[in-house]
């Protein structure tokens, strides 16, 4: 579903190099309306969070010991450093790789220097894992890997990504949409249509595995909303399974709020209800990788009607999530319509209702 419903400008560029002087003026801007009165969270909690249970056991120069709350694997190299995060019940893992920086400065002046890597392995991690098989496999071929991550993926569609184009020369990355202009007056006469899902940017027929054929409307081609932008990077590109909609096969529903309700994957902050006093509060459990999902528009009712994920934080100390919105015409980590980021109480963080580990 779209995200917070109001005009915007097109952004037009993504630079991973130098921030440019405009946008600080129109981050600080934005930032004077950001509301003061929750304490900012300044470190991830989740890799030395938790108490352990168990005895560590040794492979080689690495550490393998278990946390809990949500229950999960932590890697440690000899050096005592956290090579890598697996989480109980989640194909999503976290692994420590080369740093890398991103950043939009065409609207922000935002930028997450991480060496935080989310990779998706073949089965969802349990306790003992470690010793199989399928695992050695997949950690031996990308413990130091720099092959495109779900974070790459996602900053392959926003503002002035390049285009890329596969064998059959179907686009399948390069700067996104959010959606169509809505030249009707349709749903409450919002800029952009909603519901532009990944095979609407590909402009191909995608077969589901319910048997269901998706099948792409020409006016949204090279466009994904909020839900469809991380359809296309955890499914079309990282081959997390896809339903077909809310209610049909199995893996990744097709909007925010069939994501946040489904039982794929693990609930990190279970959604307790929409209203503003349901807002979680241990946000301190979220890791890069997760699905945060937001209540933004009263017309929506109960569906939870935005979905992000989190990035990282950025060199202010702030947890920051991309997502495809309305205001920028498509994915962003950008200020346009409200800072993206969790803490504080700004107007995301406090429409924040729950979050999901894959």
């Amino acid at each position: 579903m779209a995200g917070k419903k109001k005009s915007r400008p097109v952004v037009t560029g993504l630079v991973l190099l130098a921030l440019v002087g405009t946008s600080g003026y129109l981050t600080l801007e934005l930032r004077k309306q950001d509301e003061q009165g929750v304490t900012e969270v300044r470190n991830v909690g989740v890799l030395e969070g938790g108490r352990s249970t168990g005895t560590a056991t040794e492979s080689g120069k690495e550490t393998w010991s278990r946390l809990e709350n949500p229950a999960r694997s932590v890697l440690r190299g000899s050096d005592g450093q956290i090579k890598a995060v697996f989480t109980d019940g989640a194909r999503t893992a976290t692994l420590t790789g080369s740093a890398r920086t991103f950043q939009e400065p065409t609207s922000t002046a935002s930028k997450v220097s991480t060496t935080d890597w989310v990779r998706l392995m073949p089965e969802r991690w349990k306790k003992g894992a470690e010793s199989k098989k399928w695992f050695k496999d997949w950690y031996a071929e990308y413990e130091d890997s720099k092959e495109d991550d779900i974070f790459a993926f996602a900053f392959q569609y926003v503002a002035g990504a390049p285009v890329k184009k596969d064998a059959q020369g179907t686009v399948y990355a390069g700067d996104a949409n959010f959606g169509p202009l809505n030249t009707t007056g349709a749903e409450g006469g919002d800029l952009r249509l909603e519901q532009s899902d990944f095979y609407d940017y590909l402009g191909v027929q995608y077969p589901f595995r319910d048997g269901t054929v998706g099948q792409p409307e020409s006016m949204r081609a090279r466009s994904i909303d909020c839900s469809g932008f991380m359809r296309m990077v955890l499914g079309y590109r990282a081959r997390y399974p896809l339903m077909s909609s809310d209610a049909s096969g199995d893996g990744l529903p097709r909007t925010a709020n069939g994501m946040a309700r489904s039982k794929a994957g693990v609930d990190i902050l279970p959604l307790a209800g929409i209203s503003a006093q349901d807002r979680p509060s241990a946000i301190d459990q979220l890791q890069p990788g997760d699905l945060v999902f937001f209540k933004l528009d009263t017309r929506t009712g109960d569906r939870l009607d935005h979905v992000g994920m989190v990035l990282g934080h950025d060199t202010e100390g702030h947890l920051i999530f991309v997502s495809s919105r309305e205001e920028v015409n498509g994915p962003t980590i950008g200020d346009v319509g409200g800072v993206s980021r969790l803490d504080g109480n700004g107007y995301y963080a406090k429409t924040l209702r729950s979050a999901k580990r894959l």
